[in-house]
């Protein structure tokens, strides 16, 4: 904003006697009705013009000039306006003085890790302002329990991770932040060298919160570096043999301890990004971390699904967590993939499914099973009553291990997808998969890809797929059946498919139908769709 500022040497508000002509001209133009009833006094502006033109002060005299034409012309000659002044800053502003409501919430904002009682007796509009204004590096023995706004915790979340995807939190963002908080606590920790302090005052504030725990990787002791001159060389070696010290990682006995609404548990332990520093020390699943997680997970009673994936598990360590989770009473998921379990394995494996098990789904993708542990798992599957999900893929099954599964299918009432895929078995598992399809009536998704089945098997399988009914899901990929057959199998498969999706309309119908009352179930029409054939 720019303000004409009036000086009182300026010819356009003085005469030339130097006196200030606007008050002359403001009070002359008060005076003049009184002039015109009759009045005596006599125009200030006037006689100061005639009476001290005469003085010789050295400055020239300006003519009088009338006022109105001096207002007209000079806006600056309006003394209105020049009793307006008003500094020149950029930042002045002419609004009006803050609402006390408003100066009231900068001060609790200011002072929240003071005073952060107070939330909870604002009026709600109040409380969301605040909410919106306090930073989102308050400490969380502050906000952890007072804060269950989730717009706040939606702004600490994407404030410190640039990737958040709350629908793998169940769309809660508190949850989010308190289980990715932790989560890379547990990934930066190193035994022996971390301070726990940061961990310890964490755990007992996320205990509510945290149902989900996925540590990516787990780091191990710092060792000293041996000395000598040959100290390269003898690295190397010793990183070639294999031949380097155990070390221990993260001991999570007194995590579970005090998560006690934890439910799922997915662990890895390597080291992620190690780049140049590649050692086999860091991807080293010791006894000692083995039998520490398997008790820790008995302990944990609530644990429904775990996940030891990537971590060198081998037959020994995956006999020692078996044995320690065989009576587990809420285990429901188990996902033992991309380790280097074998048949001994397999066989520990196989005695928990046979035991009082509650899983419903078991991976053990990618590992070294052979036929003596595939005919353990068939043995398994002939009595067990909970497993819907089993994933086989990347073994070593072969035409008996493949076929013993298969039989044992034929048998099975409860298991509704199998992955067989890349388990070496050609043509002569074939028939075995011809009577498991035509036999079992709960199985909808068959995995059997990258398997050398051939032309004679594909047909095999088509005429077991023409009297089947439930399988919607088979992938033949990479296993030279052929194409007649392939697109054969399809067909039915489309067919089962649509008969399934007719059988939920159906059933949501009859559903419907119960709950309306019975004056208005005679209104009711169901849906049925309409198939046009061109």
């Amino acid at each position: 904003m720019y303000m004409y500022t009036a000086k009182m040497s300026d010819p356009a508000v003085t005469d030339g006697t130097g006196e200030d002509k606007i008050d002359d001209d403001a009070k002359s133009t008060k005076s003049g009705p009184k002039s015109q009833s009759g009045s005596k006094q006599p125009s200030r502006a006037g006689s100061a013009q005639s009476g001290k033109s005469g003085k010789s002060s050295g400055r020239p005299a300006m003519a009088a000039t009338p006022a109105g034409s001096a207002r007209g012309d000079n806006p600056a000659a309006d003394w209105r306006q020049m009793r307006r002044i008003i500094a020149e800053d950029p930042a002045y502003s002419l609004a009006t003085v803050p609402l006390l409501v408003d100066l009231c919430i900068k001060h609790i904002v200011t002072h929240f890790d003071n005073n952060s009682t107070i939330l909870n007796d604002l009026p709600p509009r109040y409380k969301s302002k605040v909410l919106d204004k306090i930073s989102t590096d308050i400490p969380l023995k502050i906000t952890a329990n007072l804060v269950q706004e989730e717009d706040y915790w939606n702004r600490c979340c994407k404030a410190r991770w640039e990737i958040c995807d709350v629908s793998q939190y169940g769309g809660n963002w508190k949850r989010m932040y308190f289980e990715r908080n932790l989560q890379q606590i547990v990934e930066n920790f190193v035994p022996e060298t971390t301070d726990p302090n940061e961990l310890n005052e964490t755990l007992p504030l996320s205990a509510n919160y945290v149902k989900k725990l996925d540590v990516q990787q787990l780091l191990p002791p710092v060792r000293e570096a041996p000395k000598g001159p040959d100290f390269d060389d003898a690295s190397d070696a010793g990183s070639d043999a294999g031949d380097e010290p155990e070390c221990d990682h993260f001991n999570f006995a007194p995590v579970l301890k005090c998560l006690t609404n934890l439910e799922e548990l997915h662990l890895t332990y390597g080291v992620s990004d190690c780049g140049m520093n590649f050692e086999w020390n860091l991807f080293k699943f010791t006894a000692r971390d083995c039998l520490q997680l398997a008790q820790c997970v008995a302990a944990c009673k609530h644990l429904k699904v775990f996940h030891l994936s990537r971590s060198t598990l081998d037959d020994d360590k995956t006999r020692v967590l078996i044995s320690h989770i065989l009576d587990h009473p809420s285990l429901t998921t188990l996902d033992l993939s991309h380790n280097t379990i074998s048949d001994r394995g397999a066989r520990a494996i196989g005695k928990f499914l046979n035991n009082r098990s509650q899983l419903v789904s078991l991976n053990l993708c990618d590992n070294d099973i052979k036929v003596l542990g595939a005919q353990a798992i068939a043995h398994a599957l002939t009595k067990n009553t909970t497993l819907q999900n089993l994933n086989l893929r990347l073994n070593r099954l072969g035409d008996e291990g493949a076929s013993a599964i298969s039989r044992a299918l034929q048998r099975n009432s409860t298991l509704q997808k199998i992955n067989l895929g890349s388990n070496e078995f050609g043509e002569a598992t074939a028939p075995f998969l011809q009577e498991v399809i035509m036999q079992n009536t709960t199985l909808k998704s068959m995995d059997l890809s990258c398997n050398k089945l051939g032309p004679e098997g594909g047909k095999q399988i088509q005429e077991g797929m023409e009297v089947n009914t439930t399988v919607t899901h088979m992938d033949l990929r990479i296993t030279d059946c052929g194409q007649e057959a392939e697109y054969c199998i399809q067909q039915i498969l489309h067919r089962n498919k649509e008969t399934e999706r007719q059988s939920k309309i159906q059933d949501n119908s009859g559903r419907i139908w119960k709950r309306l009352p019975p004056q208005a179930a005679h209104r009711f029409k169901p849906e049925v769709p309409t198939i046009t054939v061109q």
